[in-house]
């Protein structure tokens, strides 16, 4: 098994993924898959959709085994939330 390495700090890969979902993912992947998870490589701005982080990041790494990726949920503001309220 591959130890993949961080370059970039949790705020910088925020930063950048965000960045990348927002000035065009988002469009590409908001209908119909409203709480599916996209997995974003921040160094090349590939990406994949899945239901779950694991299948969506396994995905992304077989294309791009150095792969940098960053995580959303279609449609919300967070992957995962604590308790019963939602971060809609």
């Amino acid at each position: 098994m591959a130890v993949r390495q961080r370059r970039y700090s949790k705020e910088e890969l925020a930063r950048r993924g965000q960045e990348l979902y927002e000035s065009g993912i988002r469009q590409q992947v908001e209908a119909g898959n409203e709480g599916k998870i996209v997995a974003i490589d921040i160094e090349t701005g590939d990406f994949e959709v899945d239901e779950n982080v694991v299948p969506a990041t396994n995905r992304l790494f077989e294309r791009h085994p150095d792969a940098q990726p960053w995580v959303i949920r279609i449609g919300y503001r967070a992957v995962d939330h604590f308790g019963a309220r939602s971060l809609k």
